[in-house]
């Protein structure tokens, strides 16, 4: 076998390079390689704190399905894909961890309730909440649980996470129907603080800046401070939010139940702009890109906006309602519907690039990595789509 320094000694007598030199190369070949298996990862719903639902990498345009894994009930639950491996939840009461390649079942972890929240992954730990009222902390490898945390009612919306203000330690925020945001410690479940709302907690907190921002059955949108939990601003957004907000910079984007959808300023306390199209709700998160906002409705359409003024770009028909979250990778658009298919839309474009018919309601969002796209379904059954063998990754 040749070891590092015989590589680099090959390397340096063929290039002429110092055997440091070589050494440093390989090195950061290495260190390349890692932060490009960190950045393919999916490690919570939308992706990223801000929840932004943008992934790296690219699709290839000849997908296939290469593989299903049956659980006991419906999967609206949005995976997190780390190290090789998927975590999702079904309302059979359980969190899956299955293989990325092979869809192979590692571990699963009953609760007391149905796991509609979607996990966190979060230095080897696996955060979710239940049905049951609970916040679990499960060992990422084994599925063994480090702890777990009661509310007062189920928790529907994915965990997010900060680090704390002294950087010392990590923080783990949730929301609840029982009204209240909590922030936890990661590694030990202990309550760092509590904010209270005036209704239902749906949706997964973003996190940007130093703050926390969700929306509620209340009609607000709450900008929270992360440091002590007391409120920044809050927003009358005019109807209940079930939908988990999008950040980027000053501003945040999120839909509500009366059939409009919001661009706030969060440092002038602002509404910059509001689109409204047909009269039916957005339950939808959105994905942003640097010029564009894209969201489903209960109109059956995906909506493409201009992100600086919120006038339409395209928009893309199903036949039932898109309640699923898009998730944007390269030049492509990946989305669910109620209408039992899953769509790959031109992003430039809106129009249909591919589509496999799964037969019952998607209403989960899309976690992709690795070029592998990951969703379930109202039949129960996570799928895995990616390149057609000899098709382009």
């Amino acid at each position: 076998m040749i070891g590092r320094m015989t590589w680099a000694r090959f390397l340096a007598a063929r290039l002429r390079w110092s055997g440091a030199t070589a050494v440093s190369f390989l090195l950061s070949l290495f260190l390349a390689s890692a932060a490009s298996a960190l950045a393919s990862d999916w490690p919570m719903f939308r992706g990223d704190p801000s929840l932004s639902g943008l992934a790296s990498g690219s699709l290839s345009d000849s997908l296939t399905k290469l593989w299903e894994f049956k659980t006991g009930a419906a999967v609206k639950s949005s995976a997190a894909i780390v190290a090789g491996k998927v975590f999702v939840g079904s309302l059979d009461e359980h969190l899956y961890a299955l293989d990325l390649k092979t869809g192979e079942k590692l571990w699963r972890f009953k609760t007391q309730g149905g796991v509609e929240s979607s996990p966190l992954v979060l230095d080897g730990r696996v955060y979710f909440g239940s049905e049951d009222a609970y916040l679990y902390a499960l060992d990422a490898k084994q599925g063994n649980l480090a702890w777990k945390f009661q509310t007062g009612d189920k928790i529907l919306g994915g965990p997010n996470w900060v680090s704390a203000p002294k950087g010392d330690s990590k923080w783990v925020l949730a929301g609840s129907y029982d009204f209240k945001l909590y922030c936890l410690e990661a590694s030990t479940g202990k309550s760092n603080w509590v904010f209270e709302s005036s209704n239902y907690i749906n949706g997964t907190p973003a996190v940007a800046r130093g703050q926390t921002v969700f929306g509620g059955c209340d009609a607000l949108v709450h900008v929270i401070s992360l440091a002590d939990g007391s409120v920044v601003k809050q927003f009358d957004a005019g109807a209940y939010i079930a939908a988990s907000a999008a950040l980027s910079g000053k501003h945040a984007f999120v839909g509500h139940y009366e059939n409009e959808f919001l661009c706030f300023d969060l440092e002038k306390g602002t509404n910059v702009w509001s689109y409204r199209d047909r009269g039916f709700p957005y339950f939808s998160s959105p994905a942003l890109t640097e010029t564009r906002v894209i969201v489903g409705g209960r109109d059956k359409r995906l909506h493409c906006l201009n992100r600086k003024t919120g006038d339409p770009v395209w928009v893309f028909g199903t036949r039932g309602k898109v309640d699923s979250s898009p998730v944007v990778v390269g030049d492509k658009v990946v989305v669910g519907s109620d209408d039992g298919f899953l769509y790959v839309i031109g992003l430039e474009t809106g129009k249909e690039l591919w589509s496999f018919e799964i037969g019952r309601p998607v209403g989960g969002s899309p976690a992709i990595s690795d070029g592998r796209i990951i969703i379930g379904s109202d039949d129960g059954t996570v799928y895995c789509f990616g390149p057609k063998k000899g098709g382009t990754p």
